[in-house]
């Protein structure tokens, strides 16, 4: 492989604005001069005070100026400082060919003109500052924007300090008034919960001394505006009068907090029924957010009722403690989330029963994890799958608790080694890191370490870790003996014989392979049994053994019976090679191929659809060696994650040099590197559509105003952007304002249906004036 391409979208999705944005015009203004003038900036401030709100208004508003997008990346759930690297290589969706993705975020980012948003650093400081460090200077075009509680110290550093929005002085008259940010954040935040809330002479004074008691702080005002609902503004002042007089006397409250902050959750908790406290405080062992059932199987017991989480959970987000999270990939199971401060100060309030509940989260992602073994290979595959990967930074927590927890290191391999499917789909470096360290941390001979270290196999096998995978299998081996367990026999047997596969050598493979066939249906383990007639079936195939027919096909039976769909398409992708290169059956071919993409994406099992579209060139190379076949290399090329392993070995990288050949034997050389060159940058989005077809199927028509969609001075910019030029260059070019080209590529972009300049790019060349 050589080096790393993104395989995402045109820009990370910025978090929805769910309320209304209010005020900060001037911050608004002085973040985008600075930022304008500076590669590095960082908003600091006390928690609350709104930076993240303020760097995400920015960048919306200035997306459109970066030809590669602007990438948001949430940092509050990052425990571990080592994981930051990988974190901002899965938003990118990187090429991962090395344990260390800071070298592959270095090239990708080298030649890139985008803005990377960087929210909540100050627990992963130095990391940050580090990481951020390496890339601005491999990146002439990147800036980065980041929100923290501490300046990062990264040379170069603008820092913006976000303060509390002004309140209006004693003397301040009406029509002033009525006009303060913090007046107006609050009222609009009233009219939120009281619609017929009206700011007038019988409630400005007591909503002015509101805002000014809580200093304009914006998550202060948003949890007092809240209560307007059940209270009076006199009944409020009255309670926060209380709530300051009982802070002055405390001289532990936490610095990180301004008083007015911690005046307002404070209040707020206190006006909690009993019950919704202890919620509130349990809830914060929890990272990334949560769902009812975790909810209830963790925060139950001592003082809650199970069927009472629920109600009680309804309760905190009607008093705005907890949110409502957008549906995700499981839109059917609502999820939850706390911001971060929030969930800190139930944190200080848990105190000494901490300990207690992060045991109860672990065991209750233990139980998530042991579910792979009875449901990973049955109708509910997918949804554990899902489910899985919206609990990816629980199980982060989770298995770091262990490796923390003296005497709990075993119980980390509990966790990190039954989903290694999981891991495998996408994220296979931070699998194999966390499976190494819990391997490290428990190393008694024990049949759990056992299969850890299978677990472990499988992992390092894919990545190419050739000492760490032999070293493994030696004492894998030796346990399976000590134990005298079968289905460990057959778990090595099927990692020795794939790894043999991806070797090129088959024959030895082929033995191994049925060896462990034999024992998994011995012990009954149908996904184990799964695995060896899919690799059973490459095998042959690569060596032309006839036998490829009945393995490719008892596979897809064995995955249709139990009703495990990711599997399923797993099977078909081997079958749709069957068909293409031993009955010529191009259109099958590709409809199997297809018909595992379609299964996969919504999975984003990226390991998948590598192997689908690096099959779907072989296809394309065969039937009709084209540029779009060559297009299908390069974005083969792009969507790899795990590449490095199955791209060096003989069998599948002598599939690739035979349909470079044909390729480049029926187009020549120089329009194949052209073809590929262009496929290998296409993004994630563009691949997907290549594979499909539906590039083909998009309705593209139009240059000009002639009614097919552009008006002359819009194609006179999308031919600009043809050329390469920035929004800068444009307005030069044109002599408008740099707004003013913002504006044209935004109607362009629309009225194209495309999401990347690069895709004007290709429309303008497919698509010359009349």
């Amino acid at each position: 492989m050589q080096g790393s391409r993104r395989a995402g979208a045109a820009g990370a999705r910025l978090p929805a604005e769910v309320t209304s944005f209010v005020g900060r015009r001037q911050e608004l203004a002085d973040t985008r001069r600075l930022l304008s003038n500076s590669r590095m900036l960082t908003l600091t401030g006390v928690a609350g005070v709104g930076k993240t709100r303020l760097a995400v208004r920015m960048a919306a508003e200035v997306r459109r100026t970066f030809d590669d997008g602007v990438w948001f990346v949430g940092l509050g759930s990052l425990r571990d400082p080592a994981l930051l690297g990988p974190t901002l290589a899965e938003v990118f969706e990187l090429i991962q060919v090395s344990t260390s993705p800071e070298g592959e975020l270095a090239e990708f980012l080298e030649d890139k003109d985008l803005l990377l948003v960087l929210d909540n650093c100050e627990h992963v400081v130095e990391a940050c500052a580090v990481l951020v460090s390496k890339l601005l200077a491999a990146a002439p075009r990147l800036r980065v924007l980041a929100t923290s509680r501490h300046v990062l110290g990264v040379e170069g550093e603008q820092v913006l300090p976000v303060r509390p929005l002004p309140t209006p002085p004693v003397e301040m008259q009406r029509p002033q008034t009525d006009q303060n940010e913090a007046l107006m954040l609050f009222t609009d935040r009233v009219r939120a919960v009281v619609p017929e809330f009206v700011l007038d002479d019988s409630n400005r004074a007591q909503a002015v001394e509101v805002c000014r008691l809580l200093d304009g702080v914006p998550l202060a005002l948003e949890l007092a505006a809240v209560w307007t609902r059940t209270l009076t503004l006199p009944q409020i002042l009255e309670r926060l009068s209380d709530r300051f007089r009982l802070l002055l006397g405390n001289r532990q409250l936490d610095p990180s907090h301004p008083k007015a902050l911690e005046a307002a959750i404070g209040w707020s908790y206190d006006l909690c029924s009993p019950a919704e406290r202890l919620l509130w405080q349990r809830l914060s062992v929890f990272s990334g957010g949560f769902d009812l059932d975790g909810a209830e199987a963790v925060c139950s017991g001592d003082g809650i009722e199970r069927d009472d989480v629920l109600g009680l959970v309804a309760g905190l987000v009607d008093k705005s403690i907890v949110t409502r999270t957008a549906a995700g990939a499981t839109p059917a199971v609502a999820g939850f989330d706390m911001l971060v401060t929030i969930s800190q100060f139930g944190a200080t309030r848990l105190g000494e029963q901490t300990r207690a509940y992060q045991f109860r989260h672990r065991d209750y992602y233990r139980s998530l994890a042991a579910r792979w073994a009875t449901d990973s290979f049955g109708p509910q595959q997918s949804d554990l799958f899902l489910r899985t990967r919206r609990e990816h930074h629980n199980l982060r927590t989770a298995i770091d608790f262990c490796l923390a927890e003296p005497g709990e290191e075993p119980v980390a391999l509990e966790l990190a080694a039954p989903i290694w499917t999981f891991w495998y789909a996408g994220l296979l470096h931070e699998g194999l890191r966390y499976l190494t360290r819990a391997i490290a941390a428990a190393p008694e001979p024990t049949p759990n370490r056992a299969f850890g270290l299978l677990a472990g196999c499988q992992l390092a096998m894919f990545l190419g870790e050739a000492d760490l995978l032999a070293r493994w299998m030696v004492e894998c081996t030796e346990l399976a003996e000590r134990y005298d367990d079968d289905r460990l026999r057959a778990g090595v047997a099927q990692v020795s014989g794939s790894a043999m596969v991806y070797e090129g050598r088959l024959d030895v493979a082929v033995g191994e392979l049925e060896r462990g066939l034999t024992w998994f249906r011995a012990v009954g383990d149908r996904h184990g049994e799964f695995n060896c007639l899919l690799q059973l079936a490459l095998a042959t195939f690569f060596l032309g053994d006839p036998r490829v027919e009945d393995f490719s096909r008892q596979a897809s039976e064995l995955a249709e019976s139990r009703g495990a769909v990711q599997s399923t398409a797993y099977a078909r992708l081997v079958a749709g090679i069957v068909q293409w290169r031993d009955h010529d059956e191009f259109e099958v071919a590709n409809r199997y191929f297809r018909d595992a993409i379609k299964v996969l994406r919504p999975l984003n099992d990226r390991t998948g659809i590598g192997f689908c579209v690096q099959a779907l060139s072989w296809c394309a190379g065969s039937a009709v060696p084209d540029e779009r076949a060559a297009l299908l290399m390069g974005a083969a090329r792009a969507v790899w994650r795990s590449g490095v392993v199955v791209k060096e070995t003989t069998p599948y990288s002598g599939l690739d040099d035979l349909t470079r050949r044909r390729i480049q034997d029926a187009i020549g050389d120089a329009a194949f590197g052209a073809a590929f060159a262009q496929g290998a940058a296409y993004t994630f989005d563009q691949t997907i559509a290549l594979a499909m077809g539906e590039d083909d199927r998009r309705d593209r028509s139009g240059t000009g105003a002639d009614g097919r969609g552009l008006t002359p001075r819009e194609y006179e910019v999308a031919v600009l952007i043809g050329e390469g030029l920035s929004n800068r260059e444009i307005g030069a070019r044109l002599t408008v304002s740099r707004r003013t080209a913002e504006t044209h590529v935004e109607h362009i972009l629309g009225k194209l249906g495309f999401t990347s300049r690069s895709q004007v790019a290709r429309w303008v060349a497919d698509h010359p004036p009349a």
